[in-house]
């Protein structure tokens, strides 16, 4: 169990049905996580985490490599540093680096509500939403903010910004290289394009799997594979 704990107070009796708990832990201050992504079933990319947190502070580094011949295109590293907040995650610096790419940056400066982003000329300075965070935290976001029923949030990664709402759909229990575990599933989109979360409530709420269906029936999945601890 994380030493890391907030109190929950939900305001939604299902919401704490499901989630079954009275407070909430972030993870573990160093966790390693590894992922398989697949298209249509076919493999093509491992991806792998590091996660470091004092409770105060966190960095986020992610690490792509392909499979076969998208092994020849090099790596993917992106990198995400900021604030733990009793609201979760807020991000200072994110940077993502590609092979054969000019790298994005975005940094967030909370005080002055503006984010500077920077991809293939000079810099440019916008306005900072409430929900804004960056396109590699959001994803552990879940494992850090209170448990909510919606989560908003408006991303950027040095190249632009969108916006993206999920719905807690549900707890399933899941089969995954790991095992099976108990899970949160969270949804943004419809039966024909849609993104779907699998959170691990016996994991710290950290993603299990991740589903991307796009209109054309295209299916990409991510899966862990390893998560160390727990």
């Amino acid at each position: 169990m994380s030493n890391w704990c907030w109190p929950l107070i939900s305001a939604f009796a299902w919401v704490s049905t499901a989630f079954a708990a009275a407070a909430w832990c972030a993870p573990p201050g160093h966790v390693e996580l590894a992922y398989e992504t697949a298209r249509n079933g076919t493999v093509l990319a491992e991806v792998s985490y590091l996660l470091e947190h004092d409770g105060r502070t966190y960095r986020i580094t992610e690490t792509s490599q392909g499979r076969g011949v998208l092994a020849l295109r090099g790596t993917t590293r992106r990198t995400s540093r900021g604030i733990v907040s009793p609201q979760g995650l807020k991000p200072v610096e994110f940077v993502d680096e590609r092979t054969g790419r000019s790298t994005a940056r975005a940094n967030f400066d909370w005080e002055a509500k503006t984010v500077t982003l920077q991809y293939k000329g000079e810099p440019r300075t916008e306005p900072l939403p409430p929900q804004a965070h960056d396109r590699l935290a959001w994803l552990f976001d879940f494992a850090f903010a209170p448990r909510r029923h919606e989560a908003v949030f408006d991303l950027f990664d040095g190249r632009g910004q969108s916006h993206h709402v999920y719905t807690l759909a549900g707890r399933e229990r899941i089969k995954t290289p790991l095992g099976e575990f108990e899970a949160l599933r969270f949804m943004r989109g419809n039966d024909r394009e849609r993104t779907e979360i699998w959170l691990a409530s016996e994991l710290d709420f950290l993603p299990l799997r991740i589903l991307v269906v796009e209109k054309d029936g295209t299916r990409y999945e991510q899966v862990a594979t390893k998560i160390t601890p727990p």
